[in-house]
């Protein structure tokens, strides 16, 4: 039977299926994390493999998702959507039946390409679907119960893991993937452009796509490698040479991949930035965190993910009445006073980790949650929707973009920053591995001070949004 869809009620329907989608991708990102020993040790993976079960995901989702974005303006984003879940899911059951390391490890990388490609579209969707009066609380619930299940990644993980199969990890997304689908076919309108990618940039996406793959490799293999080695060099210089033609090629083309005149509309550049610094953040929160309590205190998989829960709550109670504040205010005062929130939790987890004891950190917890919330929704809506509704696509993939390089820039950062405290330090095991988490907190905390201070500084008083037609659900047939 099909859900009572009105054009009154379409946009919440639209709203509900790109939250469950985009749900999807973040558990994805971090739930694999406490299945790895178990997998590690039916498919006899070795070091490297274990690695690569995540980084491959992450690679492609990086490497990838800008030209996501572009295939959402040429494509439409609704297609787009829909080629991307497909593929997610055919990636998704190709894990869950791997006999392999090689076989799960090139899964995950297709995994992270359709990932790639529904990403950006869920977001310019919402942003064409909703009225300028709406998206704040609109782009609040989507951030907000996406980010949740990102933090929640380790503790679904290590439930299905426990109860069913480390296999259950991926078949998850079959039905909640299917099921997407199913809601895009009746809730999406009908989209009349092509199939022609002849505005594509070609020579764009070679160049941008070598230069992430080698930079986001870089980071991920700097610590294993040794980053005087002669190959993580070696990746870095690569990135850099790609880079300087890629910029030359992007503002002489005339239909960009990525569109770098976004840059300098509005406060798109500082919003972007602020946004990597977040996730640069919360990449130390939710992976070394989730570590630290179960090595320092001892917790199970599954409670490691409860004790996350202060922050999961207080980001879902807030990501949407953060949205509503945006279409109040704009984005400066929620940036500038989410960043300054997730500096001061950063700074009391580093305060009292040393203590080793979980309740001190819950204070810090909540405060992080809560400047996610400030920041992640206003952040996304307010750099979405200084673009025209043809370059949303494109906004899109770049915002992501920045945001998955600061998320990786953050994981080989604050680790280097923790392995060489492990490396020096001649106390006992838990004392320094809870001195190093928060020599790596205090790291974040100077850098979430500088995108307060940015947002403060630089982000207009009102963000400068597009015109935009009325909503595009109330305009198009049902698909």
């Amino acid at each position: 039977m099909r859900p009572a869809i009105t054009q009154s009620n379409r946009r919440w329907w639209v709203l509900a299926t790109m939250t469950g989608a985009l749900s999807m991708l973040m558990l994805d990102t971090t739930v694999v994390s406490v299945a790895l020993p178990t997998i590690e040790h039916d498919l006899g993976v070795s070091q490297t493999g274990v690695q690569w079960i995540v980084n491959g995901y992450l690679l492609a989702l990086a490497a990838l998702v800008a030209v996501g974005g572009r295939l959402a303006d040429l494509l439409g984003a609704e297609r787009t959507f829909r080629i991307g879940a497909t593929v997610f899911i055919a990636a998704s059951a190709a894990c869950g039946v791997a006999p392999s390391q090689t076989v799960l490890v090139a899964a995950r990388v297709v995994q992270g390409a359709g990932a790639a490609l529904m990403a950006p579209a869920t977001s310019a969707i919402l942003m064409n679907t909703f009225g300028p009066s709406e998206r704040g609380r609109a782009m609040g619930i989507f951030s907000g119960v996406s980010m949740i299940f990102l933090a929640l990644g380790p503790l679904i993980g290590g439930t299905l893991t426990d109860v069913v199969s480390w296999r259950a990890v991926f078949y998850v997304n079959l039905p909640v993937g299917l099921v997407m689908l199913a809601l895009a076919r009746v809730t999406l309108p009908r989209r009349t452009a092509g199939w022609s990618v002849a505005g594509m940039d070609w020579p764009g996406t070679a160049m941008l796509v070598g230069s992430l793959c080698a930079l986001v490799l870089a980071l991920m293999q700097g610590a294993s490698w040794g980053w005087e080695s002669r190959d993580v060099v070696g990746l870095f210089a690569v990135a850099a040479a790609l880079l300087a033609p890629f910029v030359w090629w992007e503002r002489r083309c005339s239909h960009p991949v990525v569109d770098l005149s976004l840059l300098g509309e509005g406060s798109f550049a500082t919003v972007g930035a602020v946004l990597a610094s977040v996730q640069f953040a919360l990449s130390g929160v939710t992976i070394f965190g989730a570590i630290w309590v179960q090595s320092v205190l001892g917790y199970e998989p599954i409670t490691a993910g409860l004790s996350l829960l202060p922050l999961t709550l207080s980001l879902l109670v807030c990501a949407p009445l953060a949205g509503r504040l945006y279409d109040r205010i704009g984005a400066r005062v929620p940036l500038t006073a989410g960043s300054l929130l997730v500096a001061a939790g950063l700074a009391s987890l580093a305060s009292v980790l040393p203590d080793q004891r979980y309740e001190l950190i819950v204070p810090g917890y909540v405060a992080i949650g809560i400047g996610l919330a400030l920041t992640i929704s206003p952040g996304s809506t307010d750099a979405i929707a200084t673009a025209s509704p043809p370059r949303r696509g494109a906004a899109s993939g770049l915002v992501q973009t920045l945001r998955q390089v600061g998320g990786t820039v953050g994981i080989a950062v604050l680790g280097a920053i923790i392995t060489h405290v492990l490396t020096k330090s001649g106390a006992s095991r838990a004392a320094v591995q809870s001195a190093a988490v928060a020599d790596a907190y205090w790291v974040a905390v100077g850098l979430m001070l500088l995108a307060a201070i940015g947002a403060a500084v630089l982000i207009g008083p009102r963000a400068r949004a597009a015109a935009t037609p009325a909503p595009a659900a109330a305009a198009e047939t049902r698909a």
